[in-house]
């Protein structure tokens, strides 16, 4: 997992790609690579998993693999990782596993 600004003047660089709209980095929310996006998971919810904690996450955008994003990556708000509590050594980038809610 990464993270990722969704806010205007962020690290998305953009608008989502879901809804052409910005998003609170308050708000529980991610982007997936692109083979993972593939544009079927457009505001659905996944389950992220972290350690012995999980949280609900509603896709919204899509990290471009072919833009320099990673392949299988969850680039997630900053609301993800303090749901996990994911310490702030941590923040960056860290192990998690996920799946469809």
């Amino acid at each position: 997992m990464t993270i990722n600004s969704f806010e205007k003047g962020g690290d998305g660089r953009g608008p989502s790609e879901c809804d052409e709209k910005y998003h609170s980095d308050n708000t529980l929310i991610v982007a997936l690579s692109t083979r993972w996006y593939n544009h079927g998971r457009c505001h659905k919810f996944i389950n992220i998993h972290y350690k012995d904690r999980h949280v609900k996450a509603k896709v919204v955008d899509e990290c471009d693999s072919n833009r320099g994003c990673k392949n299988n990556i969850v680039d997630a708000s900053k609301a993800v990782w303090k749901a996990l509590h994911v310490p702030k050594s941590e923040w960056g980038e860290t192990k998690v596993t996920w799946s469809d809610a």
